[in-house]
């Protein structure tokens, strides 16, 4: 947890300086549910495909507001996600852990800045990298040395809620839909074994409080 959190550390103290010029900032903390909707390749000719599972943490993000009604998020979380096999001849076998970090970045118009409650639609891209992954004792077992995973770029949309409780604090809901998309390359000690295309796409849902400065 400690790595996590001083990675999302390094996250902002990186893109800040693009921001010295904001007049208004909204700053939140949210607790958010990583769910993917994955659907994968076959793994060889197994008929087997990768199953992501789901993963709960904490998620920071910043706004700068261009106007009232228009601004830009960003936002940090990191996540480790667990790896199983889904049907045919290794089903349910464990393939690992690996952990992603997927910055997204996300115009959003705000419907009702005025009002005390004020719902928001979004659209952004997303940069996904794939780190730290764990091999399980199950593909040790079957020659497997490592498994590498190809960063990702996709599109991402969004849709939330504002509810001001002053001029300073806010209570916010928030939903995503991410394209995040990576090609496993399995590795043995002879070399690639098979690459299997994975997309994992998931929805982000969270809830948290927001503070303007």
């Amino acid at each position: 947890m400690r790595s996590r959190v001083l990675l999302i550390i390094a996250i902002f103290a990186l893109i800040a300086p693009a921001f010295v010029d904001a007049q208004d900032w909204i700053f939140r903390v949210r607790g958010i549910s990583v769910q993917p909707n994955e659907s994968s390749d076959a793994i060889g000719d197994t008929g087997t495909e990768v199953a992501v599972g789901s993963k709960s943490t904490v998620e920071v993000d910043l706004t700068y507001m261009f106007s009232s009604n228009l601004g830009l998020e960003v936002i940090a979380a990191t996540t480790p996600h667990d790896l199983t096999a889904s049907g045919g001849a290794l089903g349910g076998a464990n393939l690992g852990e690996v952990k992603v970090l997927p910055p997204t970045f996300t115009l959003q118009y705000y419907l009702a800045p005025d009002s005390s409650i004020c719902p928001y639609i979004g659209a952004g891209l997303n940069f996904t990298l794939f780190y730290s992954y764990d091999l399980s004792g199950d593909l040790a077992g079957l020659g497997v040395t490592d498994i590498d995973f190809d960063n990702s770029f996709g599109l991402a949309g969004n849709v939330g809620l504002n509810i001001n409780l002053n001029e300073k604090w806010l209570l916010n809901a928030d939903a995503k839909y991410i394209q995040i998309g990576t090609t496993a390359d399995i590795q043995t000690a002879d070399g690639t074994l098979a690459e299997v295309d994975v997309d994992i796409n998931p929805w982000v849902f969270g809830l948290g409080v927001g503070f303007r400065f």
